[in-house]
């Protein structure tokens, strides 16, 4: 037996409903005002103001102004330069020339980390369980380690007396600290033991997420592993290249502890000062807080310049972070 003409009328609407996901049942996409993703992001940015933007605020502040001991002990009012102490600054020869050591250190750093960061990263993928867990470890135990204890360390690894480096490489009591550019080494081969890490989980994390099938198919082309690293993985993982080479480069650009430590102060007349030790210098050592606070800002601005320019590069390229 059929049904009747309206029975049938009223099936074809339902499924015509059904169809165009319009049916009464089914329950409507939620879409929330343009300030909801403001709400939930309100607490961080918060936090982040108290932490980040009033110390900015203050840091900035202070480079305006005179604001030596006398300011800090109460006995003198704190009287407005304006940019007199970047004038100051700028007017000093040893500060371009920090400047410059503080650029080629950090490059050189950044460059080391990511090499040996990525080389280790596809060392990863072809070793077999056991000793890509330790790797790792050690890798994690490295990056774990305070800054301090590490550049002590290295210090005692590079001793000329009882150093065991010097033993394996028959250097007798040659002193890594006292030339510039090998106490500037020796930093660097600690700045890269304790970031390195870093970059390799970070990479290896990226690779593992690539389709085995492309990696496949570009060893069947006879691709070698530098060509598939070149070609293949290094343009998948770009994103995440580009997330590990800003870090990299904000932390070897405001290095302290490792110089500090390895080369007392600074080395032997200032000679590996990067800006931050001359900075510390400047308000600490000096009592010159204002141009300390100056030199401060002179690296925040620097550090702001490199990240934006690199993103507005990766943009242009059409690349999607």
């Amino acid at each position: 037996m059929t049904g009747s003409p309206v029975s049938s009328g009223g099936a074809v609407r339902v499924r015509v409903r059904r169809r165009r996901g319009l049916s009464r049942s089914s329950p409507r996409p939620f879409r929330g005002s343009s300030s909801t993703p403001w709400i939930y992001l309100a607490p961080a940015l918060v936090v982040l103001g108290g932490l980040l933007v009033y110390p900015v605020y203050q840091l900035g502040l202070i480079s305006f102004l005179e604001y030596t001991q006398a300011q800090v002990s109460g006995g003198e009012p704190a009287t407005f330069q304006g940019f007199g102490n970047y004038a100051e600054l700028f007017g000093d020869g040893e500060f371009w020339r920090v400047l410059l050591a503080t650029v080629v250190f950090a490059a050189a750093c950044v460059v080391s980390t990511l090499a040996v960061g990525c080389a280790l990263a596809v060392l990863l993928t072809r070793v077999r369980a056991v000793p890509r867990l330790a790797l790792m470890l050690a890798g994690l135990g490295a990056w774990a380690t305070p800054a301090v204890t590490g550049s002590t360390v290295w210090l005692l690894l590079f001793d000329p007396d009882f150093g065991p480096v010097n033993r394996m490489l028959g250097l007798g009591d040659h002193s890594w600290t006292y030339g510039r550019y090998s106490a500037f080494l020796l930093v660097l081969l600690e700045v890269v033991w304790c970031s390195f890490p870093f970059v390799m989980v970070t990479v290896y994390a990226g690779i593992r997420a690539v389709p085995s099938e492309v990696l496949e198919a570009a060893a069947l082309d006879g691709a070698s592993q530098w060509r598939i690293w070149r070609s293949v993985l290094a343009p998948m993982l770009r994103p995440i290249l580009v997330v590990v080479t800003i870090q990299s480069v904000i932390w070897d650009f405001k290095v302290f502890t490792q110089i500090y430590v390895m080369t007392n102060g600074g080395g032997i007349a200032g000679q590996n000062l990067v800006l931050n030790v001359y900075a510390y210098q400047k308000a600490f050592a000096s009592s010159q807080y204002s141009l300390g606070s100056a030199v401060g800002v002179v690296m925040l601005l620097i550090l702001l310049a490199v990240t934006l320019v690199y993103l507005r590069l990766l943009r242009r390229q059409g690349e999607e972070l």
